[in-house]
């Protein structure tokens, strides 16, 4: 018999589980289980107690909930015996921020903290810690701390600290009783093995780790409050560990509950996007990869380290080991057309769809992709989520230009998809201005295998080749080979590079530029970087927008 893996991406929504045969990296079986309380944006489950503006939680009982749930189903569906499967790793939306007690037990789950905001798990699209990250910034540039040019020049809000700041300035209380602000990846890894261990991906990435530096230092995070200045020893523990390694074996109650083996290994936990990169073989410098799902990040390899303006970070050994990986993204791309479709979509158009058989986005598409470049008159900008990357300012928001009476819904839609493509093409102009070279685009993730006319956009924009995962799996797959890599002495692989050779899944086909296309949305994306810089700097209309809502 062959050996197999498990991967589960946990998501923004929903977790997915897969089980993987090693020889080719084919999908034996797959499952997946929503969320029950999805993205807690509102009012706290089952209290009254309502949450601020740009609030984003989860409940990590839900995380739990999903490894109970899928991993014994595509056990039974594959009929593999559990003595074949060697090994299991997870990925995860990163920054995802448990604060959990001495136990390790999540704040939220004990009665006396259940009604506070700040004991909640905060989802990477939490906002809310937004004056913090600026604060932070402001410190890092005022001190000339080294470390902040990694990083593009900004933290986002999104990051592990703004959003501990945040709950040491606005719940003291919280922040006291915390014993530990741990990632949910790194939460579920500690609950599957015992083993309480912090990838290095999420702490180069998002909590300012450097692998020779370490953390910024106390003195920094004292300027910032005093009650920070040791934050890093006293509130962000755990032994530290690269991905592809091996955090531990499963605890017995574990296994039992999942229907494996108490000596699977359990891989280091990881990145959503990042994990992706060996599942597309995106295993060399020049290869970008696009992980297009709610949001956007890109992944790109380089042999060098370089300061590049508006990324999220550079790190060495952060997606392949002996390479720098860079990452950028935006906030909203799939968001944005589901919010959309969500609010602003008639009956006229739900029957239309209905008619044909189509989903109201599949009709959408259809329609759009009738218009000739530039026909609508429409032009947009993407940040109805804020923007990630370059400006790493969620007070931004979204506008579309060109609106009149005449506008049809369909020119709306693929004026929004276009903006999310030349919002790409600034970040990839931006790599390249800095000295870090984009040879190749691939992408992977929901939205490429729903919407062929969002890829031919991109291809057209971008002016590049893409090539696409094979793979309606990319992320859960790619942990499914860090699991072969963890269990390497168990009949899996030496390096996530054999891994890759063998198990990585990549269409032979590939969206080219139509040179039509290309010319016409060369014009429209100038149009678009004019915009970009005039709205996005300084104290714009936008921003005053925001700080009316209170």
């Amino acid at each position: 018999m062959g050996k197999y893996t498990i991967g589960v991406d946990f998501g923004t929504l929903s977790g997915r589980a897969v089980l993987v045969s090693l020889e080719q990296g084919d999908v034996i079986a797959s499952e997946v289980l929503n969320y029950e309380s999805g993205v807690i944006e509102e009012v706290i489950p089952q209290t009254t107690v309502r949450l601020g503006i740009d609030y984003a939680l989860q409940d990590p009982k839900d995380y739990l909930e999903v490894l109970s749930v899928t991993i014994p189903k595509v056990l039974e569906k594959s009929g593999v015996d559990k003595a074949d499967v060697i090994g299991l790793a997870i990925d995860f939306t990163a920054c995802t921020l448990v604060p959990v007690d001495a136990n390790n037990t999540p704040l939220s789950f004990l009665d006396s903290w259940r009604e506070h905001p700040h004991a909640w798990t905060k989802l990477w699209k939490h906002h809310a810690a937004q004056k913090y990250a600026d604060q932070l910034n402001a410190l890092a540039h005022e001190t000339h701390e080294s470390w902040i040019h990694r990083y593009g020049g900004k933290i986002s809000s999104e990051w592990l600290f703004p959003k501990v700041m945040q709950v040491c300035v606005e719940a003291p209380e919280i922040y006291e009783a915390t014993d530990n602000f741990i990632e949910a990846a790194d939460w579920v890894i500690s609950q599957l093995t015992g083993n309480v261990i912090r990838n290095t991906c999420t702490l180069g990435y998002k909590a300012i780790y450097h692998h020779q530096e370490g953390f910024p230092s106390p003195a920094f995070f004292k300027q910032l409050d005093p009650r920070l200045e040791h934050v890093v020893n006293d509130k962000i523990k755990g032994e530290i560990k690269a991905v592809g390694e091996k955090a531990g074996t499963l605890l017995p109650e574990w296994a039992t509950r999942l229907g494996l083996l108490p000596s699977t290994a359990v891989a280091v936990a990881n990145v959503d996007a990042h994990v992706s990169a060996p599942a597309v073989n995106t295993v060399k410098p020049g290869q970008m990869l696009m992980i297009m799902g709610t949001s956007t990040c890109d992944i790109l390899l380089g042999d060098q380290e370089k300061s590049v303006p508006g990324i999220c970070g550079v790190v060495y050994d952060g997606v392949i080991p002996g390479y720098f990986g860079y990452e950028s993204g935006q906030s909203a791309v799939g968001d944005i057309f589901g919010w959309f479709t969500e609010n602003y979509i008639d009956s006229n158009i739900t029957h239309a769809a209905a008619s044909k058989g189509l989903t109201v986005h599949a009709y959408l598409e259809e329609e759009a992709s009738k218009l000739r470049v530039g026909e609508s008159g429409l032009l947009s900008l993407d940040w109805n989520g804020g923007n990630r990357s370059i400006l790493v300012d969620v007070d931004v928001s979204g506008i579309i230009f060109g609106l009149t009476l005449a506008t049809k819904p369909h020119e709306l839609y693929r004026a929004l998809i276009e903006s999310t493509a030349f919002g790409k093409r600034i970040i990839i102009d931006n790599y390249e201005a800095h000295g870090v070279p984009v040879d190749e685009v691939y992408v992977c993730g929901g939205l490429p295998n729903k919407n062929k006319l969002l890829l031919q956009i991109y291809a057209d924009v971008l002016n590049r080749e893409i090539k696409m995962a094979d793979s309606e799996h990319t992320p859960a797959l790619g942990s499914a080979m860090f699991a072969a890599v963890a269990a390497h002495d168990m009949g899996g692989y030496a390096s996530i590079f054999e891994a890759a050779a063998k198990m990585a899944k990549v269409k032979e086909e590939t969206i080219k530029p139509i040179p039509e296309n290309v010319e016409r949305y060369e014009a429209l994306y100038q149009e678009f970087k004019q915009l970009h810089d005039q709205f996005g700097y300084g104290d714009t209309v936008l921003k005053r927008l925001k700080r009316m809502r209170g």
